[in-house]
Parts: C-alpha cells; sequence; structure tokens
C-alpha cells in the first residue's frame, strides 16, 4: 500500500519546472499525482510517476536534486465532508499528515488523495480497519 513519491527542488525560475517536465516526458515518465510548495526562491515539486526510481536518475542527470519518499493514497466520497472522514479516522488514532495532495485522475464519485502520514504502516492498519480504500500505485497508473 505504500507508493514512491519523488520529491525534486526546484529553482524558482522562469522556465525551470518546464525544463524539468519536459525532461520527464523525454523519457516517457508520466506525472500520475503533484503537488509544489513553493518560497521565494525555491520550490519542493511532489509527485506520483510512474517509474521513480527511473525519474530520480533522469532528473539528477539533468542538474535537479531528487529523491524518494514513501506516501499513501486513500480514497474518499467525492462529497462534502468525505475529506474530513478519513483524516477523522487518523486524528483519532493521533496519526499526524504531513501534507497532502489529490490526484491528477479519480473515479467517478470519489477523489483520490496521496498523504504523507508520521507513521504510514500504522495509517494504513487504521484506515483498513475503517474499510478505508488504500490504493496500489498499479491502481493509480490505471485511472483516467
Amino acid at each position: 500500500m505504500l507508493i514512491k513519491q519523488m520529491s525534486v527542488f526546484v529553482e524558482n525560475t522562469t522556465g525551470r519546472l518546464a525544463e524539468l517536465t519536459r525532461v520527464l516526458a523525454n523519457d516517457g515518465i508520466d506525472i500520475k499525482a503533484s503537488c509544489i510548495a513553493d518560497t521565494v526562491d525555491f520550490g519542493i515539486l511532489r509527485c506520483i510517476v510512474d517509474d521513480p526510481e527511473e525519474a530520480t536518475k533522469v532528473l539528477k542527470s539533468n542538474g535537479f536534486t531528487a529523491s524518494i519518499t514513501e506516501v499513501i493514497a486513500v480514497e474518499l466520497a467525492d462529497r462534502p465532508g468525505g475529506f474530513a472522514d478519513v483524516l477523522e479516522v487518523l486524528a483519532a488514532e493521533k496519526i499526524g499528515v504531513d501534507y497532502i495532495y489529490s490526484t491528477i485522475r479519480s473515479k467517478e464519485g470519489t477523489a483520490v488523495i496521496v498523504l504523507k502520514v508520521e507513521d504510514p504502516q500504522q495509517a494504513i492498519d487504521v484506515l483498513q480497519k475503517h474499510d478505508i480504500k488504500l490504493y496500489e500505485f498499479k491502481e493509480l497508473a490505471q485511472m483516467g
């Protein structure tokens, strides 16, 4: 249930993000989900790609700083309160959420959220106990 996420340090200059995504595209790597957090000088692009090891290698060889982190992907009802339902399950078990972002693709009536949590295995156990669907990477790759 753990999914490998790639994090890339990106200088906050015009065209740098375009260069990064072109490098991935030229290598045939598809971005399945992404978010970027930025400051005045730089940003961190977090994304789920179809081959994180290859993507990290390719980006490093093109002058980018990239690393891999494990996250989880959770399905929730696409309605008011659907996200709160999932977060309340985690909060009740004192599992902190470091950050979240949504996937680019989802199924009708549902949304898929990527979460970086303090204790991924505990989060997986708790969410499964509450019958909350967790995605494997191959399931994310087939959406859309």
